[in-house]
């Protein structure tokens, strides 16, 4: 049995760039591990708030960590283009993963406008 959040296209997605992004830190050269522990974090923080969120009954919990996973998505940009700037990864890669990025990013503002908040109640 499948978890809600699992069938997902932006969590499915999500995993999929963490995974990616998880492999080619692994290839980073020497004395770069912050850098590569850093993008390791933001890429997985993106799924894990996806599936936290969906996990949560208030609306404006729910909505507020796929906030946090969009804000992950974002804190990639700059990463890459780092490992980009000191070789870490070749331009083809670069812009693969920005474009894939930027596909997420899409999905989750999406994802956290169908969160309606009764500003009543929650």
């Amino acid at each position: 049995m499948d978890f809600f959040f699992e069938k997902l296209a932006v969590y499915q997605q999500a995993v999929e760039f963490a995974g990616i992004a998880n492999k080619l830190s692994g290839d980073f050269p020497r004395g770069s591990y912050s850098l590569a522990d850093q993008l390791r974090r933001a890429s997985l923080s993106i799924p894990a708030n996806i599936a936290e969120g969906s996990g949560r009954f208030h609306k404006a919990d729910k909505r507020n960590f796929y906030i946090i996973a969009r804000g992950s998505a974002y804190e990639c940009v700059p990463l890459l283009k780092v490992a980009h700037d000191c070789r870490a990864i070749d331009e083809t890669m670069h812009l693969d993963l920005r474009d894939r990025l930027m596909a997420l990013v899409k999905m989750l503002t999406r994802l956290e406008q169908s969160v309606h908040i009764n500003k009543d109640k929650n």
